[in-house]
């Protein structure tokens, strides 16, 4: 099977890992483990995937585990700042517990908050909670979030990083069938370098990439 190039740095890829009947590839470059293009789902079959989460976003243990963004903002951003949360999903805790604080954000998903008006405008603060292991192309939307981002902004993600140590075959964030890109912590240090950004924090499945 031919390995296309990751989807992220454009770098060579090769085959890491075959389970049943899904093939996963690695990036030369930013390290990070990918599902090959062959076995994505359909646009179809990935909305009613996430149909059957269950994302309550007054579930008090929901908002406590997206807590380590909220916090932040709630932080370093005031009430008057604009905030986008890109992905959001069928029901958002981002959205719930900031607008509880009386803070201004917005909500875009392809598939359940489809506004595109809303990436034309520029934010002080973007959240991509547990989304950003779903991009197809994940250059393409990191480019994206970049230009929604004003001067100083900060864009937040919350994702499971991929790491060798691992045992891949055990591993149960890639047995979702819509997680498709893992990311090795080398892939936001190239994310920060490619499209400019000035800090990158890390904290356990925490991104914080700061202009």
């Amino acid at each position: 099977m031919e390995t296309p190039p990751c989807p992220l740095c454009r770098a060579n890829t090769i085959l890491y890992h075959k389970q049943k009947e899904r093939v996963f590839m690695q990036c030369s470059n930013c390290c990070s483990v990918m599902l090959h293009p062959q076995f994505y789902l359909s646009a179809e079959d990935e909305a009613a995937h996430y149909r059957q989460h269950n994302n309550n976003a007054s579930d008090i243990n929901y908002q406590k585990f997206i807590s380590p963004v909220t916090k932040r903002i709630l932080q370093n951003f005031k009430k008057e700042d604009t905030g986008l949360d890109f992905g959001s999903g069928t029901g958002s805790a981002v959205v719930k517990v900031l607008e509880d604080n009386h803070y201004r954000i917005k909500q875009y998903d392809p598939f359940f908050h489809a506004d595109i008006t809303v990436l034309e405008q520029k934010y002080d603060y973007i959240t991509c909670t547990e989304v950003a292991e779903h991009f197809k192309d994940p250059y393409q939307e990191f480019e994206l979030l970049r230009k929604l981002l004003r001067p100083k902004g900060k864009l937040y993600i919350m994702t499971e990083f991929f790491d060798a140590e691992k045992d891949f075959g055990s591993w149960y964030y890639k047995n979702d069938p819509t997680h498709v890109f893992f990311y090795h912590k080398k892939a936001f240090e190239w994310i920060k370098d490619a499209f400019g950004y000035n800090d990158l924090y890390i904290e356990k499945r925490l991104v914080v990439l700061s202009l």
